[in-house]
């Protein structure tokens, strides 16, 4: 089976850049009295320092989290493999290293682990909470019920002769209720809830206290969910 990798010239120039800054580093280690295995621990510790602030930095940009942390420590590292990479080409005497250049890279594996440990243990941005809440019942309503759904009120009587009084008229029944699609799947969520909880099918005036709607409403509705 043929192998899938294949050459990348940003990869290759990545490793080059990579092997160059990390010789620099070397040699400003071990020109400031880092000999040994020492000056080959500095460059390692700088450039995992600046992979894990920019690592860290992605996390928090897609959490929506403050960044200033892990820029801080981004731009630490990038200082000392920068300064690092100047410093060794020839615009310091690397067999006589001032004594501030050794404090600092003397000081630097402290600061390193200060940095990892921050970047390492930083609490994740907690998740925003599900804010969703059912549809405004009182909303749906007052949108959705017309004002002719209102009961009409009984008509005026005739006058009436004293020998004879006709019958009333009866009370017209109102329109039928015309019921959301929405407030239909709410108000049912609420009645299994209620059978859950009871172990017995909600009544119609519970129904209207859980819904806050209109007595014509709830009757309605009990009737969809029966």
């Amino acid at each position: 089976m043929r192998s899938a990798l294949r050459p990348d010239a940003v990869l290759v120039q990545a490793v080059i850049a990579g092997a160059l800054s990390f010789a620099h580093l070397h040699d400003l280690a071990a020109a400031a009295g880092q000999d040994g295995w020492k000056a080959w621990a500095y460059p390692v510790s700088v450039d995992l320092l600046l992979v894990a602030a920019w690592r860290r930095l992605r996390t928090l940009r897609e959490a929506g989290a403050p960044t200033r942390s892990a820029w801080t420590w981004f731009t630490v590292a990038l200082a000392a493999s920068l300064g690092a990479n100047v410093a060794t080409a020839g615009l310091l005497d690397l067999t006589n290293v001032p004594d501030w250049l050794r404090i600092l890279v003397a000081g630097w594996p402290a600061l390193a682990f200060l940095g990892g440990t921050l970047l390492a243990h930083t609490p994740p941005a907690p998740e925003p909470a599900d804010t969703t809440e059912p549809p405004a019942v009182d909303a749906i309503v007052e949108r959705e019920i017309p004002a002719e759904l209102e009961p009409e009120s009984a008509p005026a009587l005739p006058a009436a002769e004293p020998e004879a009084v006709p019958a009333p008229e009866p009370i017209p029944a109102p329109p039928a209720v015309a019921v959301p699609p929405a407030l239909v799947a709410h108000a049912r969520k609420v009645a299994d809830d209620h059978h859950a909880r009871t172990g017995s099918p909600i009544d119609t005036d519970t129904l209207r206290a859980r819904l806050g709607v209109p007595p014509v409403m709830a009757d309605a509705i009990a009737a969809q969910l029966a």
